[in-house]
């Protein structure tokens, strides 16, 4: 669960939030376009076994219904991987200027991951591992691991076969990069 960096800008009233979560989910999933409440509602449905109908949505958006009930926002909170306290207006005053610069970087490099996640839709493994990476609260600190266990010799190919030992049967490759005849370093230059 995390708190979502919004657009930049002043207050966001509920309906405004619900429409950039709708977006984001499309990009998580993706589809390059953000959900349609229908989608949402569909979704929904099928994955949480609860429903909210497609109307319903569009009067939160729509701000004709500008308050939502405990179990609504728990609902949506729960599909959207949210924090319940986000699915309110904001209030008067608020800034969004408050984050760091760090998490507007933050915030570009999840989207960098999600795009490619997108281009790499075709490799199952790789896309659902940058759409993690990109659902994680702390994208850096995960790639600051990664390259501290890519710069200790061996480190990545023993994990992989603990963790993921199916991935050597299913891609003739170790951890390293390394056909599993043993030739080639595994190493790249960039």
């Amino acid at each position: 669960m995390f708190w979502p960096r919004s657009p930049q800008k002043k207050e966001m009233k509920l309906g405004e939030k619900i429409r950039y979560l709708r977006s984001m989910e499309g990009a998580i999933r993706g589809l390059n376009r953000e959900m349609t409440q229908a989608e949402v509602a569909r979704a929904m449905s099928k994955e949480l076994k609860k429903n909210i109908s497609q109307s319903y949505l569009s009067q939160i958006e729509n701000g004709t219904r500008p308050h939502l009930t405990n179990t609504t926002r728990m609902l949506l909170a729960k599909f959207f991987n949210v924090h319940p306290g986000y699915l309110v207006d904001d209030p008067e005053g608020f800034h969004t200027e408050l984050t760091s610069n760090l998490s507007t970087l933050e915030d570009k490099l999840d989207l960098w991951l999600i795009s490619g996640a997108e281009r790499f839709r075709r490799d199952p493994q790789l896309s659902h591992a940058l759409i993690e990476l990109a659902k994680h609260e702390d994208t850096r600190k995960c790639l600051t691991l990664l390259a501290a266990i890519l710069e200790t010799p061996q480190l990545a190919d023993r994990l992989l076969q603990v963790l993921k030992p199916e991935y050597e049967r299913t891609n003739g490759r170790t951890a390293g990069g390394k056909p599993r005849n043993g030739q080639g370093n595994g190493r790249r230059t960039v």
